[in-house]
């Protein structure tokens, strides 16, 4: 296959809309009450450390990703159950992403038209932009990013008049496990995602793109996501913001400066589902990218529309209701994820330092 060359600005870019494209409308850690902002901070830190793998196994076996790696690490036969598991992991989390970007547009603009036209839309256009590569989805996320920050912090700087520093106060009030519970819920949604990441780049330019593409975009996205999610704790209470799904979006919508600066939550829904539409290319790219590892194809290109419909598909017999899904998100993903998110990775990457060769 075909390996793409993306440049450090659009690796940054897809890394920072993958993992702060939720917190324009969603609120992280808020498991750990008042004290999100250490949550978020704990996670980010995390985040990196567990990206630090990834960015070591690049280097060790340059211009492979992560289902290349895996072979060459455990051979043709045990690489295929480890390279099954992370594309698995891929596709269910692609369901996810457009079963909560549907409900989103269903919620707040589209109440009476039917799910299944946002989702084949939405799938139609990120069957095109897979199509076409990771350079256009970068090129894609580049173009976006400037526009993503700019509204994170002009949404932050217009609340300001509606924030209460006592909703934060007093700091560890209720001791470190709040805060480690709201960290472990963050970090694998999504900060541990950069798993993901490593199923789709291969190649940069140099060798310290590895680190300023993994370790600038995680900062980048976490930034925004902390100043999102501690301008939503610090206009609602935690206990309140818990009781939204769409809390972020809820606080924006209550900007409203002289009756003249107001209804701004529309560019946080235009910000989220542009966030949406990065992630959904990235995993959909990445679960073609691990079929096509498990069978021997030559190139994705020609599955993709078969993968899509799979997608479509299963979304809609995944969960028997958004009260499922919210449970699920919520009880049983953080422990599913840090599966695939961290000790998977571990284990790769020890059979990587024990293989102890730079692959040709």
């Amino acid at each position: 296959m075909n390996r793409e060359i993306i440049s450090d600005k659009q690796g940054i870019s897809m890394i920072a809309i993958f993992i702060a494209g939720t917190s324009s409308i969603l609120s992280l850690g808020l498991e750990g009450e008042k004290d999100v902002w250490l949550s978020i901070i704990l996670a980010v830190f995390m985040g990196i450390i567990v990206s630090l793998i990834f960015i070591k196994l690049h280097l060790i076996f340059p211009d492979k990703n992560l289902f290349d790696i895996c072979e060459i690490c455990f051979g043709k036969f045990i690489s295929k159950i480890f390279i099954l598991l992370f594309t698995w992991f891929a596709f269910e989390e692609s369901s996810q992403i457009l079963i909560n970007t549907s409900q989103f547009i269903r919620d707040t603009a589209l109440p009476e038209t039917p799910m299944i036209m946002s989702r084949i839309i939405l799938l139609f256009l990120c069957l095109w932009s897979v199509k076409e590569g990771l350079e256009v989805i970068g090129r894609w996320s580049s173009f976006f990013i400037i526009p993503f920050i700019l509204f994170v912090f002009i949404a932050v700087l217009l609340l300001i008049p509606k924030m209460d520093i006592n909703n934060i106060l007093p700091v560890l009030d209720k001791g470190i496990s709040p805060v480690l519970k709201g960290a472990f819920s963050c970090f694998t949604f999504p900060f541990g995602e950069a798993v993901m990441l490593a199923m789709i780049f291969s190649r940069f330019k140099t060798k310290k793109s590895y680190y300023n593409v993994y370790i600038f975009g995680l900062l980048i996205g976490g930034i925004c996501a902390l100043l999102l999610s501690l301008s939503t704790v610090l206009v609602v209470i935690p206990t309140e913001a818990l009781q939204k799904y769409y809390s972020a979006y809820s606080t924006i919508s209550r900007i409203n400066i002289g009756d003249f600066i107001q209804r701004l939550e529309i560019i946080s829904s235009l910000v989220f589902v542009i966030g949406g539409f990065v992630k959904l290319n990235m995993l959909l790219l990445a679960t073609c990218l691990g079929v096509c590892k498990l069978f021997n194809f030559s190139d994705y290109r020609f599955i993709v529309i078969p993968i899509c419909l799979i997608v479509l598909n299963f979304s809609f017999i995944q969960f028997d209701s958004r009260m499922h899904f919210a449970d699920w998100s919520y009880s049983v993903w953080p422990y599913y994820a840090f599966t695939f998110e961290v000790i998977l990775p571990i284990i790769v990457i020890i059979a990587a330092k024990i293989k102890n060769k730079r692959y040709p």
